[in-house]
């Protein structure tokens, strides 16, 4: 049962909940009104009977002392209201002619006759419900009585319940007017959402409108709105650039490809092309298709954005310079990397801090003289970690500082040396990723020097001995 109802509420919508919560929380309040009110009630009217039967108690008993309970005239029954009985001192009782009986004497009120308790209130357990006073007099005792008369309770009951039922009710109907006008902004900005996923209309923003938790909600939206925007804006212009990268070296490719073709299908490929400018067509077709090898990878790798498997871990950037200078000579084996290294601790990912330095020392191959090293350097910085690459080429002019880092951007003099434009464009990207910055500024040999900056982490060993030395301090 319980199931079922929790099924049952979680299908209902937010404005049937607000309202049955509203009903609810009325209705228990008028009950828990009625209990207090129908107590406090009943003893109000129960605190007046009782006084009201002590004051006819003492008029009896002075009666009774003056003339003795034997002789005490006794007030004739008036039909309905109070009763009243004469105890002797021997036990015997006496009543009004034509009264109904009351319950027998009980044996507390005996005591009160032999000499016990001056005065006694009860009640009886009989169909009436008899409040019965009992008081000492003149050797014996007097009894009032009053039927309990529960009507005013009831009638005061009934008042109640017809009072809860319209306050239920209007509860109802307030709360779901209050949900209705509560939730029309929540309303407005469904179908706001509900327009922008049908239409993929990405800059329609939302109106912002109300305050608390709906402006936030509001705002949350229209910011996530705005990311998305961003981030179609960095797919398009992606796709128009790897467009633009690809048309070039697909179009020589295609073009020799279909020189090679044409030629053997005549069977002049050897008369037509000479073994030496056979030989340097195909380095030509290699080196197109491990240029677009390389895009393909590059753009793979750019595409996929911040979005990786790789877990982050503290890890020594030593290790990870080393393997990418290893990686490079293995790459370029006429280029000699000089590395000056030393241990610094960072937070990152092992494989992408690779892939940006090995970016890095690529580019600088692609400039540096083939009897000038390339040079790797690695140290601690106050709070930072810094890798310096740099060459003894030309360097980068001022003039393409501002866009060396932008995607597929080659520099006038780049554009007859291998790369996609892609390779630094990684490296701030990943830089970025973990916290850290990327410049650009002159080698002090002449040629360009590339410098990241990443924030510094403690020593797994350092932070596990801090960690056993606060547990200790706690104990």
């Amino acid at each position: 049962m319980s199931l079922r109802l929790t099924r049952w509420w979680r299908r209902r919508s937010l404005r049937a909940r607000l309202t049955v919560i509203a009903a609810t929380a009325i209705a228990v309040s008028v009950f828990l009104a009625f209990q207090v009110a129908s107590e406090l009630l009943g003893r109000q009217l129960r605190g007046a009977a009782e006084d009201q039967l002590r004051a006819d108690s003492r008029v009896l008993a002075a009666e009774a002392e003056r003339a003795g309970p034997a002789q005490v005239q006794l007030p004739p029954y008036p039909g309905a209201g109070r009763l009243v009985r004469v105890i002797l001192p021997d036990g015997s009782v006496r009543t009004p002619a034509g009264q109904p009986a009351l319950p027998p004497v009980s044996e507390e009120a005996g005591r009160v006759v032999r000499g016990g308790p001056a005065d006694l209130m009860e009640s009886d357990d009989s169909e009436e419900g008899h409040i019965v006073y009992t008081l000492r007099a003149g050797g014996g005792a007097v009894q009032v009585a009053r039927a309990a008369d529960d009507s005013p309770v009831n009638q005061f009951g009934f008042g109640m319940l017809l009072i809860g039922l319209l306050c239920v009710a209007g509860g109802a109907l307030v709360g779901r007017t209050v949900a209705r006008t509560g939730l029309a902004p929540i309303d407005r900005l469904t179908a706001a959402a509900v327009r922008v996923a049908q239409t993929r209309d990405l800059d329609a923003d939302i109106p912002d409108e109300g305050g608390g938790e709906i402006r936030r909600l509001i705002q949350s939206i229209n910011d996530m709105l705005a990311a998305l925007r961003d981030s179609r804006r960095a797919q398009r212009l992606l796709a128009e650039d790897a467009a633009h990268e690809l048309k070039t070296p697909l179009t020589s490719l295609r073009l020799n490809v279909e020189l090679l073709i044409r030629l053997d299908r005549r069977g002049t490929l050897d008369s037509a092309l000479p073994a030496e400018s056979r030989t340097r067509l195909l380095n030509d077709l290699g080196a197109q298709v491990a240029e677009l090898s390389t895009l393909a990878a590059e753009l793979t790798d750019l595409a996929r954005g911040d979005v990786s498997d790789e877990s982050t871990e503290v890890l020594d950037l030593a290790d990870v310079v080393v393997a990418a200078a290893t990686r490079a000579r293995s790459r370029v084996p006429d280029i000699e990397v000089a590395l000056d290294v030393t241990s610094v601790w960072v937070s990152g990912r092992p494989a992408a801090l690779q892939r940006a330095v090995l970016n890095l020392v690529d580019n600088a191959s692609k400039w540096s003289p083939a009897d000038q090293p390339v040079q790797v350097r690695l140290r601690a910085e106050g709070a930072s970690a810094v890798i310096e690459v740099d060459d003894a080429g030309p360097g980068i002019d001022a003039a393409d500082v501002p866009r060396v880092f932008d995607r597929f951007y080659r520099a006038d003099s780049a554009r007859a040396l291998p790369g996609s434009g892609l390779g630094l464009s990684i490296v701030q990207r990943v830089v970025d990723a973990h916290g850290g910055r990327v410049a650009v500024a002159r080698s002090v040999r002449g040629g360009a020097l590339l410098r990241v900056d990443l924030p510094a982490a403690a020593p797994p060993a350092l932070t596990a001995h801090r960690a056993a030395g606060e547990d200790d301090a706690v104990r």
